[in-house]
């Protein structure tokens, strides 16, 4: 059966897997679908740093096959998708976005990177970033600024900016990001797709090039909640050689997920905690909430003063960790760095031991005071929702990458901070046409709730495909 590559481009993974699986769709027309859409368009949106075409389409000809002889296993099995250029991948250079790691090509593949294979994925390639993962607006000075296909003229968001573009664009079925303190979810919710950071400790990150040792967390982005629960159940486990993992149990992410939310307790953050959120975002977010509430769930508006402490800590613990993790390469080459990047590594460097062990101190605080609001420690709420940023995504042109940073991660960082899993999901279009971002937070390991909280407003809300 002969299909349109248009057609092909605007399912989601699960539409594409079950197509794959069905036999109505080939892994070869879904490759050269994707790698068609690279071709046409990616020298305006600038996702990827590197096309691995001709391994793709051999691996997509080895996946067809399986097909064909009924052998194919995995829930990926002949998808699309591709990575953050932060996952080592075998034999494809993995840059982190760096002048450093410009020609560097690991040897293995990321233990998470691993699990895709075995699902059956194919790998498209590698996807733009800020440099090092350390901002937010994915303006590379090494690989060019990443776009934002809703408005060429604006920034994605990062660091996984090109993970979220080259979804939002059509390029892939699903992608891999990191977060440290919003890098799902900023670019997710700048441009209209759906990103998830797990409990920290959930996912391996043995084999991702690091930002933070204590902050870091790999999670799934894709069009659709339902794709990133297949993607979670993918890459979610201990792995005894990362010393983060946590050998705690996972869950079928996708059971019971269209069951909603009848009866749930759902907080929402009260204006006062939030700080400045632009009016546009505010009435957005106000919206979705009546859509959680018109499904069932009981509402209730909460003070969460602690975010603003938990945010501003997490930029010290992650500037600080950048410094160690760089400290040679500032010394050697400080030049090959990009301004605002050696900025907060200075910055970082300048942080002394009495300052990064208060903010260890204070994260086993807030750790325990915010997982305190679910009523799994006795707390109220099965669900927090809250704004994912404070604002649509800026303009790239003039914008200050060291101002920005605290700005745009201020509601986010605060989950990286305490570790608790969290969740970007469209939910409307400002009228200048750009994307917001609902963030929907869960209690430790409970990214089963999550995830339904989000199906849930995405059955009962009119919401488009997560594209432009």
């Amino acid at each position: 059966m002969t299909h349109l590559s248009g057609e092909l481009n605007s399912l989601d993974l699960v539409g594409a897997a079950q197509r794959v699986a069905d036999g109505d769709v080939s892994p070869v027309e879904l490759t050269s679908a994707c790698l068609e859409r690279i071709a046409g368009i990616d020298a305006q949106v600038n996702a990827f740093i590197t096309v691995t075409a001709d391994a793709a389409m051999e691996d997509a000809r080895v996946a067809e096959r399986d097909v064909v002889r009924g052998e194919a296993s995995g829930p990926l099995a002949g998808v699309p998708i591709a990575l953050k250029d932060l996952f080592d991948t075998t034999g494809v250079r993995t840059t982190a976005g760096s002048k450093f790691f410009s020609d560097r090509v690991p040897d293995r593949d990321a233990a998470v990177v691993q699990k895709l294979r075995a699902a059956g994925a194919v790998l498209l390639g590698k996807l733009n970033m800020h440099e090092w993962a350390f901002g937010v607006t994915n303006d590379n000075p090494h690989y060019g600024p990443c776009h934002n296909p809703w408005a060429l003229d604006r920034i994605t968001g990062g660091s996984s900016g090109g993970s979220a573009a080259a979804l939002a664009a059509g390029m892939c079925f699903g992608t891999l990001g990191s977060d440290t303190g919003g890098s799902i979810r900023i670019p997710a919710s700048l441009c209209g797709v759906v990103g998830l950071k797990p409990t920290y400790g959930r996912v391996s990150l043995r084999g991702v090039v690091p930002l933070s040792w204590s902050l870091d967390h790999a999670g799934p982005m894709a069009r659709r909640v339902s794709d990133v629960a297949i993607l979670l159940d993918v890459i979610a486990g201990p792995d005894r050689a990362d010393p983060g993992s946590v050998d705690v149990a996972t869950d079928d992410y996708g059971a019971r997920l269209e069951d909603g939310v009848s009866g749930w307790r759902i907080g929402i953050v009260a204006d006062e905690s939030l700080g400045d959120v632009e009016a546009d975002v505010r009435a957005l977010v106000r919206k979705a909430v009546d859509v959680l509430a018109a499904a069932g769930a009981q509402i209730e508006t909460f003070a969460a003063p602690e975010m603003t402490d938990a945010a501003r800590l997490n930029g010290l613990m992650t500037s600080a960790d950048a410094a160690a993790f760089h400290r040679e390469r500032m010394e050697r080459a400080p030049d090959d760095f990009g301004q605002d990047v050696l900025a907060r590594l200075r910055r970082g460097a300048g942080y002394g031991a009495t300052d990064y062990a208060d903010a260890r101190h204070q994260q086993t605080i807030l750790r325990g005071t915010f997982s305190s609001w679910f009523v799994e420690h006795g707390g109220m709420f099965d669900a927090v929702v809250l704004p994912t940023t404070p604002c649509a995504a800026p303009r790239i042109t003039g914008l200050d990458a060291v101002a920005t940073a605290p700005v745009l991660t201020r509601l986010t960082a605060p989950f990286n901070f305490t570790g608790l899993p969290a969740m970007s999901i469209p939910c409307g279009v400002t009228p200048d046409g750009l994307p917001v971002g609902l963030q929907i937070v869960g209690a430790p390991w409970a990214e089963r709730r999550v995830l339904r909280v989000g199906r849930a407003y995405e059955l009962a809300s009119p919401g488009g495909d997560g594209r432009p």
